[in-house]
């Protein structure tokens, strides 16, 4: 059974590209023609890079590999997140912080503070690591989204503070919390990384090049293919475009992770191969493979990941 139909891809628009005032000479191959000043993206090559993304997302999720979902533009956020939770594995859909992979000790202590902070919410002699600390910090919450004093236990630190040091502390938690929510358990590199528009994530994928990590991306005709190891040409501003090919890969991380024993499959901490004492980096067990298969097709000339057909 195919992965998905063409007329699928149509309903969603994933074949309308940018202007051709705004094209990126290097996606021709990709290009199936002009219609009223849009270049229309050829849907074969978008199955071709789909099918492809599949088949090595499943390889690598069934190796218990990390695989960080990425799409900070307002069409993307939203289906990141939803299809990264459902693939059980790390996301950044806020901000991409300069130095998130090739300063990662940094990110980690970040994430560190995070925790401190988070802990001052809770009843004195709890333990974070025995609460779902997501869900519970949401109920600190108000109906602005601002944390709450009111609504911290009587025991907890945060009421020793001053009103001041709680509102700085508040601000604090917020920030961390809006930038890093999706990679708090991510404790280690991931192996490959799926991009929503690389141009715009052109930071992530530098770092990602430089770091040896995979990119898997939605690229639309006025981005440089050459910058990504496994494209897929189609619409990248369209929500139903975007939340399609998503949803695809997403399926693809969650064929994969099933072949994996249950205690393994526990989410983005790195249970299993490549697990907590792995050492940082595409020196890890679990790193992408990288044998040199030349794309099909019009794809991408540079060597691409070996998928198993």
């Amino acid at each position: 059974m195919a992965i998905v139909q063409v007329k699928d891809l149509i309903e969603a628009g994933v074949h309308f590209g940018h202007r051709a005032s705004r094209w990126n000479p290097k996606m021709r191959p990709f290009i199936y023609g002009k219609r009223n000043l849009i270049h229309i993206i050829d849907l074969r090559e978008t199955v071709r890079g789909l099918l492809r993304a599949y088949r090595y997302l499943a390889q690598l999720a069934s190796k218990g590999s990390l695989i960080l979902f990425v799409g900070t533009k307002r069409q993307a956020k939203e289906a990141v997140e939803r299809e990264a939770g459902r693939g059980g594995m790390p996301y950044v859909s806020e901000r991409w912080l300069g130095g998130t992979l090739t300063n990662y000790r940094t990110i980690r202590d970040r994430l560190k503070r995070l925790q401190e902070l988070e802990a001052m919410w809770l009843p004195a002699g709890e333990r974070p690591d025995k609460v779902d600390m997501t869900a519970y910090m949401k109920t600190m919450l108000n109906e602005s989204g601002k944390f709450d004093l009111t609504k911290a236990p009587e025991t907890a630190t945060i009421r020793g503070y001053s009103k001041k040091m709680v509102a700085q502390l508040s601000r604090e938690l917020t920030k961390i919390t809006r930038n890093l929510q999706g990679i708090r358990e991510m404790n280690r590199l991931p192996d490959a990384m799926i991009v929503v528009d690389p141009k715009r994530e052109d930071i992530a994928v530098k770092e990602a090049q430089r770091m040896g990590v995979t990119t898997v991306a939605l690229i639309d005709t006025d981005s440089d293919p050459d910058v990504v190891d496994l494209p897929i040409p189609g619409n990248d501003d369209s929500i139903r475009s975007i939340e399609l090919i998503l949803a695809k890969l997403a399926d693809a991380v969650r064929e994969g992770r099933a072949a994996l024993p249950p205690e393994q499959q526990g989410g983005p901490r790195g249970r299993g191969p490549g697990g907590p004492g792995t050492p940082v980096g595409p020196t890890s067990p679990t790193a992408a493979p990288t044998s040199p298969v030349t794309t099909t097709g019009a794809a991408n000339p540079k060597p691409a990941p070996a998928v198993v057909e």
